[in-house]
């Protein structure tokens, strides 16, 4: 998903930004000219400070902030499993001011709330998915197996005997669980905590024996040796964790699953602002800083397109629902 403009494609979109700029009555500006207006942009972050998306997006924040010369703010406004910053963003004036970093529970939503106060394909449009942090299997150190194979095959000869936690219902550690469960035939039990935190100091205390969670929160604690980590979501190892195998290495090989961090905006935002945006945020990703400073959270650099992030959505969208209808999750 990662965008590979040729010279051509990216002349098209200056001379389309250009001519769109003229008609708005806003200044005709170069990819990496002035902010049109000179106006501050901030970056509504739907959860509290110091977690994933927030960390993603005050590193983007950095990163735009001295590219377009305008002050980036990123303003945290948690609650509802996200939904009241989303919600506010979705409201907000469709100016170019307004963006929103939101994670895979954004997908997850639009199944587990029939009734959000905004539609997530009317109200809202995709600017560039930043990256992608597949999810890593821990368990407890006296758990009886010690890979994606023997976890499996003691679940399936003991069924409940296995419990996995997560930092919610319908979180992203949860819906992944689940999705494990169902194509491996095995039954464990979902332990729901209020945050990744509890549910990690209770698979390092033997309480529950499972936990898979953005590699940021675990990579520590499985170095330490608190924790064992046993297996990657995805098809390609971390480069934070090269040791750890995929599952799909392990021949589980339709399982992933990760979250993810993205922009989105008001969807009547002009398109040259939204496509702008979607460009600094694809430079940001590939210079070698943030991609480092990606790469140790356990985050895949990205920084696709706003078409390529709105088909992402979708995509991830069916898949979460099928998970959600079939193990009938419901929210907290």
């Amino acid at each position: 998903m990662r965008r590979c403009p040729d010279t051509a494609r990216s002349s098209r979109r200056s001379l389309l930004l250009t001519a769109a700029a003229a008609s708005l009555g806003l200044p005709a500006v170069a990819q990496t000219g002035a902010w049109p207006g000179g106006r501050p942009l901030r970056i509504v972050v739907p959860y509290g400070p110091g977690g994933f998306t927030d960390v993603t997006a005050r590193l983007v924040a950095q990163q735009l902030q001295q590219r377009l010369g305008v002050p980036v703010n990123v303003d945290n406004r948690p609650g509802a499993n996200s939904i009241l910053g989303v919600d506010q963003v979705a409201k907000a004036a469709p100016d170019g001011s307004t963006f929103a970093m939101v994670i895979a529970a954004y997908a997850a939503n639009t199944t587990l709330y029939p009734k959000l106060p905004y539609d997530p394909r009317r109200d809202l449009t995709g600017v560039s998915l930043v990256g992608l942090s597949p999810l890593v299997a821990a368990v407890n150190n006296d758990a009886p197996f010690k890979n994606a194979k023997e976890l499996v095959a003691y679940a399936k000869a003991n069924p409940g005997k296995v419990s996995f936690g997560s930092s919610g219902n319908g979180s992203a550690a949860h819906l992944t669980t689940e999705l494990l469960k169902a194509q491996t035939n095995t039954f464990m039990v979902h332990i729901p905590y209020r945050g990744a935190a509890a549910a990690l100091a209770d698979l390092v205390g033997g309480q529950i024996q499972l936990f898979l969670d953005a590699a940021q929160g675990l990579i520590q604690p499985g170095r330490a040796g608190r924790v064992r980590l046993i297996g990657v979501a995805a098809d390609k190892r971390l480069a934070v964790l090269p040791d750890v195998p995929t599952f799909v290495e392990q021949g589980f090989k339709d399982f992933t699953g990760s979250t993810w961090a993205g922009l989105l905006a008001p969807a009547a935002t002009p398109k040259e602002v939204v496509q702008r945006v979607a460009d600094e945020v694809g430079r940001i990703v590939q210079t070698e800083e943030m991609r480092q400073r990606l790469e140790a959270m356990g985050t895949v650099p990205v920084g696709s397109g706003p078409a390529d992030f709105n088909n992402f959505i979708d995509a991830e969208t069916r898949k979460w629902a099928a998970v959600i209808q079939r193990a009938k999750v419901v929210p907290d």
